[in-house]
């Protein structure tokens, strides 16, 4: 199994700034759009731990996610479905995950630059890691419904 996405797909998370996050809770079903930023195939991203979607996670971090484009014509939809599993970010793995964030946001980049706002914000989130285990890639323009299928090993 591929452990790397196809340019396409790459390309395309690149492009894109949102995902809609979904996960399971005690509550129910949940839906949530966050920023992220992409790490080859995983996707980082921030939340306030006390968000119906991170207690979700908590309980059981597997989640599924979507990343599309807005249309009005079905030969023009493209997007991104996926699965995965979502960890909490320490140490290390969170200064990357900042860095990484601040490069595609520039706005919680540099500290020195940051608005008091947003500071105040960045100590109350935590930061994630939502890592894949299958990617299906939609493209309508290639035929309705058409999608390709990246299983990606476990790392």
């Amino acid at each position: 199994m591929p452990t790397e996405l196809p340019p396409a797909v790459a390309d395309y998370l690149a492009a894109h700034h949102v995902m809609t996050l979904a996960t399971q809770g005690a509550e129910g079903p949940w839906a949530a759009a966050v920023f992220y930023a992409s790490d080859g195939a995983s996707l980082i991203f921030l939340s306030a731990p006390g968000t119906r979607h991170c207690r979700n996670l908590v309980r059981d971090n597997r989640c599924a996610a979507t990343i599309q484009d807005d249309c009005n014509d079905w030969k023009q939809i493209k997007g991104i479905q996926l699965e995965g599993r979502v960890v909490e970010l320490q140490g290390e793995q969170e200064k990357l995950a900042r860095r990484l964030y601040g490069e595609k946001f520039p706005i919680v980049g540099a500290a020195a630059v940051i608005p008091p706002s947003i500071v105040e914000a960045l100590a109350r989130v935590r930061w994630f890691r939502l890592t894949p285990d299958r990617v299906c890639f939609i493209d309508n323009s290639k035929g309705f419904g058409h999608r390709d299928e990246i299983e990606l090993s476990r790392r």
